[in-house]
Formats: C-alpha cells, sequence, structure tokens
C-alpha cells in the first residue's frame, strides 16, 4: 500500500520554485491576504490530477485524510482529488467515511481552490437524497470555508434540478462580509439561471438591491447587457 510519504515525494519531484511567487499571489498566501500562513511548492493542477490518479486507489482513506492535514497547499489539494476519486467510485459506506473526513477537516480546506474542487463532488453528492441541514450549520459559521462550502455544495442540487437550497443559503448569506462568499453565491445563483432564468430572476427581484454589488455582478454575468446594466443601475 502507498503511504503519505510516497505522495509527498512524488510532489517535491514535480515541484517548480518559479511557479511559488504566482501561485501565492494568485491564492493570496501573502501578508493580510486571505491564505496568509500557507505554503506552496509550485506543483500545476494538471500534474497533481495525474499524482492523484496514480494513487487514488493504493493510498487509503486514513494515509489521505492525513494528507489533508498538510502545510503544503498542494499536498491538500491532491488529497482531495484523491478524495473525489474514491467518493465517485466508492460504496455508500466508503462515501459516507470520506463526506465525514471532508466535515472533519474544512480548517485544512482553507482556499477557494480547495473549497470547489471538493464541496460540489463530496458534500452535495452525499446530501442529494439525505438531511441537508448540515449545511445551514456550515453556513451559520464563522469560518469563511465553511460558508463557501455550504453554499458550494448545492451546485450538486442545481444540476439535479433542485435549487431550493441554493436559495435558501443565498438568502441567509446574502450580506457575507467576504467576498470569496459572495462571489459563490452570485455563481450558484447564475447556475440556477442557466438552467431556470425566471426562477433565479424571482429570487433576485427582491434581493438585488441589498445584495452585494460583487455577488449580483456574478449572478447577472449570463444576461443580455441590456438586462445587466437594469439589475445594475436598480431599475428593474
Amino acid at each position: 500500500m502507498a503511504t503519505t510519504a510516497d505522495v509527498r515525494h512524488e510532489l517535491a519531484s514535480l515541484a517548480d520554485p518559479r511557479r511559488v511567487a504566482g501561485l501565492s499571489r494568485f491564492l493570496q498566501m501573502i501578508p493580510g491576504g486571505y491564505g496568509e500562513g500557507d505554503r506552496a511548492i509550485g506543483v500545476s493542477v494538471p500534474e497533481q490530477r495525474r499524482v492523484a490518479a496514480r494513487y487514488w486507489r493504493d493510498l487509503s482513506l486514513a494515509e489521505t485524510a492525513k494528507l489533508l492535514t498538510s502545510s503544503v497547499h498542494e499536498e491538500r489539494l491532491t488529497s482531495l482529488f484523491i478524495l473525489v476519486r474514491k467518493f465517485s467510485k466508492g460504496d455508500e459506506e466508503e462515501r459516507g467515511e470520506i463526506f465525514s473526513v471532508i466535515l472533519a477537516n474544512t480548517r485544512h480546506i482553507n482556499n477557494w481552490d480547495l473549497v470547489d474542487s471538493s464541496a460540489p463532488y463530496i458534500v452535495g453528492p452525499w446530501l442529494i437524497d439525505k438531511d441537508r441541514s448540515v449545511l445551514d450549520r456550515l453556513a451559520e459559521s464563522s469560518l469563511v470555508w465553511d460558508r463557501r462550502i455550504a453554499i458550494m455544495a448545492t451546485f450538486a442540487f442545481i444540476k439535479a434540478g433542485d435549487f431550493h437550497w441554493t436559495f435558501r443559503l443565498s438568502e441567509r448569506l446574502l450580506r457575507d462580509p467576504h467576498d470569496l462568499v459572495q462571489k459563490a453565491v452570485g455563481w450558484m445563483l447564475r447556475e440556477v439561471g442557466n438552467r431556470d432564468r425566471a426562477a433565479e430572476e424571482e429570487f433576485l427581484a427582491r434581493r438585488y438591491r441589498v445584495m452585494p454589488r460583487v455577488m449580483l455582478r456574478y449572478a447577472i454575468e449570463k444576461f443580455d447587457p441590456q438586462r445587466r446594466r437594469e439589475y445594475l443601475s436598480g431599475v428593474v
């Protein structure tokens, strides 16, 4: 069986120090940034996906969970790629265990790329046919990553034609102070609109004037220019 050390060794062999500065700026691993304190080693996402594809069968869930607690960003992201693969291939028991690993480690899923690579593919799919009240708890968290996980998980519901929880959590997060949550809410509202524009506009009608500007811009990004201008000028 493979170990966490094996994955770390392979990622280290792929590390390119020339990428570190750009990645650190992109994910705000800089003083005052939302990723402050994180550490990158310069492994590209496609390379991480290839590593995950090689190890997902042979790395145990316990070892994968250990990798998720790493101080290196690429090691955490690779662990999530592995978890997504395991989840997609696992039986009900294993899928439930993977969901539990995610919930127990949200403090390590601490950047938007980590959230977006896991919540729509593990948290949402697990909750499709189950009690979703955990999303209310995550949406009320003081941890920005929990709140982004909550709304991003609803992408799985949207794909199934179920918009209720996207609207429910969007209402709860309507005045969230963090732009990463505002963007995620707007994104998920846009995804609803891609499938049912009338449903999205019905939600926006009573709320667009009070939601943060960035949230609104994301939500109406696919509208025709005239309609976008109407929303942005408050004359809908």
